[in-house]
């Protein structure tokens, strides 16, 4: 079918058809030459036949063949009108009326129709009967029999027979073009979808052999996927994938479709979790065979996001339990004080009653600090909501660290903020400084002498945003590093819980007051440390305005 619907293709059929019956003519003409009976006129036509059939074949080869030129409707009718031309010739010297290829009229009338439009064809068939009637009455001098007559009526009905059959190939042809430029353009929209989500997606066959992945599959894995297509592929997937690999392996061998699974996927550079889905097709076992697909997405986001709204709540219920024990313990802790004070006057006082007396004082003092810090944890809300330029927050928080005399010799605090100048947002200026300056801080005081603490402040697209965050209006980051030794790998998981502290004399309460002062403007706040090789890095992440922003917590901070 496609051989028909294709001119070219036809095209080279019909060369190699023609020349067939051009060598064929000249070589009989050959081994009967020498005969005494044979008529020198057909000695002659086969020689031109075959030497017009040899000339006009490479004329056309060389026009639609090498020069690829287009197949206009004056060349397809010279074609066939050359067709024609032979195979008269051809029908002559056999014996005319009574030659047994005259059905070669037939070959060139049925070609015709599928080159040429439905009159064309029709055109060629009327050309055809005439030069057969001609030969005819050359070589036989006679009056038409009633076979030359046959003849003709079966000339005439294949043409019509094959010029009906070349419309319906060509409405067909048509169907099928436009069926493949939909498939074709699916295919590309499909494959432009894999190419840009942010899923990785891969295909095995049966044996485990990879037959498709997207690049996001190569980023994710650092493998060379795609230069691997049709090698096998799950061995390389389970040096850094192995939950990855596992659920392909059940889906190829014993039909198992995953939803839902959580794996890890540990490279050179970093170590995240997924949450893998297989599905599987069956082949029909001859031209195809059972392939199995696997979508797994970087789902440690998502994960963070979770562990931030369970820690949301915890620090919500102990905020509320901080106040109430901070309000039931400061009152009576101030009545002890005053009590002791007083005692402490008596004039029979000794040494010993007087220095007990400044002791208890003194530790009240601490422990009345100790609940007023308490008391400002459990209060952390946005008092009042404004336009603030979060640049000028940072530039200020630089500025009181690096002047802080908990700063080490030598260590800098550079800011990097937008060319603009400044990053307007909705938010409580006096909480967001606390909390920024708190960030600072804690940076300065972990650097090492001669250290830098690098602030960083701007806009995050879309990419950027972490998923499930929410930011609709858009969002603004701001990031503190520091090159000090990093957080220890056991204590991170308790580094945002209140009250607890490495620092001597510390109170544990900072970066809780931090996460809640965030928290508070419904915003983000996430840390990365490199461990033994040194340098924290926070990163907070506050929406642009609080209209916009879909609710993750589970309760409003």
């Amino acid at each position: 079918m496609q051989a028909m619907l294709d001119p070219r293709r036809l095209l080279r059929w019909i060369y190699i058809g023609r020349l067939s019956i051009g060598v064929a003519i000249f070589i009989s003409a050959v081994f009967v030459w020498t005969q005494p009976d044979t008529p020198k006129v057909n000695l002659l036509i086969a020689s031109l036949a075959f030497a017009m059939t040899t000339a006009v074949t490479v004329v056309s080869v060389v026009y639609s063949e090498i020069y690829k030129r287009p197949l206009r409707s004056n060349f397809l009718y010279l074609q066939s009108v050359f067709d024609l031309l032979l195979v008269t010739s051809v029908v002559h010297v056999t014996g005319g009326a009574t030659s047994q290829f005259a059905a070669l009229y037939i070959l060139v009338i049925a070609s015709s129709t599928l080159l040429l439009p439905l009159g064309g064809g029709f055109l060629i068939a009327a050309l055809g009967n005439v030069l057969y009637v001609a030969d005819v009455l050359w070589a036989a001098d006679t009056a038409l029999t009633v076979a030359v007559w046959l003849q003709l009526g079966v000339f005439v009905l294949v043409a019509l027979g094959s010029g009906y059959l070349s419309v319906l190939l060509r409405r067909e042809g048509e169907g099928k073009a436009l069926v493949v430029a939909e498939l074709l353009q699916l295919r590309l929209q499909a494959d432009d979808i894999l190419r840009n989500i942010r899923s990785g997606v891969l295909t095995v066959d049966s044996d485990g052999r990879l037959l498709y992945a997207n690049p996001m599959a190569e980023q994710m894995l650092e493998l060379d996927l795609l230069g691997r297509l049709g090698q096998p592929i799950v061995s390389a997937i389970a040096e850094v994938a192995p939950e990855l690999a596992h659920a392909v392996r059940r889906s190829i061998s014993d039909r198992v479709r995953t939803t839902r699974a959580e794996g890890l996927v540990t490279t050179s550079t970093r170590e995240f979790s997924v949450g893998v889905t297989t599905t599987y097709t069956e082949g029909d076992g001859l031209r195809t065979n059972r392939t199995t697909t696997a979508i797994f997405q970087d789902i440690s986001d998502l994960k963070r996001m979770e562990t931030l709204r369970i820690r949301a709540e915890r620090l919500e219920g102990i905020a509320e339990l901080s106040a109430a024990l901070a309000h039931e313990i400061k009152n009576p802790l101030a009545s002890i004080r005053s009590a002791i004070e007083q005692l402490s006057r008596i004039p029979r006082a000794g040494d010993d009653e007087r220095t007990l007396s400044a002791l208890v004082m003194r530790e009240s003092d601490r422990l009345a600090r100790l609940l007023s810090e308490f008391l400002d944890f459990a209060r952390v809300r946005v008092a009042r909501t404004d336009q603030v330029d979060l640049v000028a927050i940072v530039r200020e928080a630089a500025t009181l660290a690096s002047s802080h005399p908990d700063r080490r010799d030598g260590v800098r605090v550079t800011c990097v903020v937008p060319n603009g100048g400044s990053l307007i947002i909705e938010g409580d200026e006096d909480l967001l400084h606390r909390a920024i300056f708190n960030l600072t801080l804690n940076a300065v005081q972990a650097s090492p002498p001669n250290g830098e603490v690098r602030l960083e402040a701007g806009m995050l697209d879309a990419e950027q945003q972490p998923l499930g965050a929410g930011f609709d209006a858009g969002s603004v980051a701001v990031r503190v590093s520091d090159d000090g030794p990093g957080v220890p790998p056991d204590i991170r998981e308790r580094l945002f819980d209140p009250f607890f502290t490495t620092k001597p004399g510390g109170t544990g309460l900072g970066l809780a007051v931090v996460q809640r002062a965030i928290e508070a403007h419904r915003g983000l706040v996430f840390f990365d440390s490199a461990g033994q090789r040194g340098g924290t890095r926070f990163t907070v992440i506050l929406p642009r305005t609080h209209t916009g922003v879909r609710a993750f917590f589970g309760a409003a901070v």
